[in-house]
């Protein structure tokens, strides 16, 4: 059996049916959680994808370079995650000692399942046979096994910079996000062979409501995450990850109206950050009938909700275990966020 076979317990579909929760008033959910959090020694980490409410909860926001190096700061003997499998692996990864809890296991990531790790060995393995001398480098959004068989991990925030530490006399191969990766090569001036993967909120947006809506409101920016097709970017007033984002829109006085070209939650530390703005999210399309829709919302981080924070707090379920590969993914991990 290959080392990376429990990995693939995590090739979840977003389409997973799961019974609806019942009611429960949020700001009781949230006076609960906050008494839940000192009880049970236990710090809550959120991307910026989750659901306002529980942004408003956690003791730390933010994109996942900087929820990584949060995550080493933390005291409590516990952390709960609220975003998507590869960010609690991570945490875990770099907080061994430590408790980790994800609200709920079947938030996992397009991209992450797009490259698993025993194709991109044999894929790897492959280019070498080939004659290829290169380095992986590999988005944040892969699984552990995947970092463990890379030799850098970026985010959208550090990923110009850790390109340009790749030896220049390397191929670099990037995985798994073939648009960033692409935008990356034009900033960069590096040429990548890029793995076929994409995110399925970014790759819907739809360029032609994106620009019927700009139309529509005179003086509006577009501001797009890098994980955007090309077709998206060519037209953005602005291009970063989230916190990038979220700082540009902060250094912006005139208030502005900003088309938002990232999952659509987003919105919410946009607001917090620049409420003299207004902000309004990128249309998505359906595939299947050409039709726009309301599916620039993620539904694995929709899988967060209040209830089920509140239920993994009192519970201690479900909690992420350390694995063999683990090890590996650390080193990577810490060379490539922490240093």
């Amino acid at each position: 059996m290959s080392e990376f076979a429990e990995n693939s317990t995590l090739k979840l579909s977003p389409l997973t049916v799961t019974e609806p929760e019942v009611y429960e008033d949020p700001l009781e959910l949230m006076d609960e959680i906050d008494r839940l959090k000192v009880e049970k020694d236990a710090t809550i980490l959120a991307h910026y994808y989750v659901d306002g409410e529980i942004q408003d909860v956690a003791d730390f926001n933010g994109d996942s370079l900087k929820l990584a190096r949060d995550a080493t700061q933390v005291s409590t003997s516990t952390i709960v995650f609220c975003g998507v499998h590869f960010m609690a692996e991570s945490a875990k990864i770099l907080n061994p000692e430590k408790t980790v809890l994800l609200p709920d296991l079947l938030a996992g990531c397009s991209l992450a399942e797009s490259c698993p790790a025993e194709k991109l060995a044999a894929y790897q393995a492959d280019l070498r046979a080939k004659g290829h001398d290169f380095e992986t480098v590999s988005y944040i959004n892969t699984s552990a096994a995947v970092k463990s068989l890379s030799d850098w991990i970026v985010t959208s925030g550090n990923a110009r910079e850790i390109i340009d530490r790749v030896p220049t006399d390397k191929e670099i191969l990037f995985v798994p996000d073939q648009h960033l990766g692409r935008y990356l090569s034009e900033v960069t001036g590096r040429e990548m062979i890029l793995w076929p993967g994409s995110c399925m909120v970014h790759e819907i947006f739809s360029i032609q409501d994106m620009r019927r809506v700009k139309k529509n409101n005179p003086g509006s920016q577009v501001i797009a995450h890098p994980e955007c097709p090309k077709s998206i970017l060519d037209e953005s007033d602005f291009i970063g990850g989230t916190e990038k984002m979220r700082r540009h829109v902060m250094e912006v006085t005139e208030p502005t109206t900003f088309l938002v070209a990232t999952e659509s939650a987003m919105i919410h530390p946009l607001e917090k950050a620049a409420p003299q703005h207004k902000f309004l999210p990128v249309p998505g399309v359906m595939e299947s009938t050409g039709e726009t829709c309301a599916c620039n919302r993620c539904p694995h981080m929709a899988r967060n909700t209040l209830q089920k924070l509140r239920d993994c707090l009192k519970t201690g379920q479900p909690e992420i275990a350390w694995q063999p590969y683990f090890e590996k993914a650390q080193e990577v991990l810490t060379r490539s966020l922490l240093q």
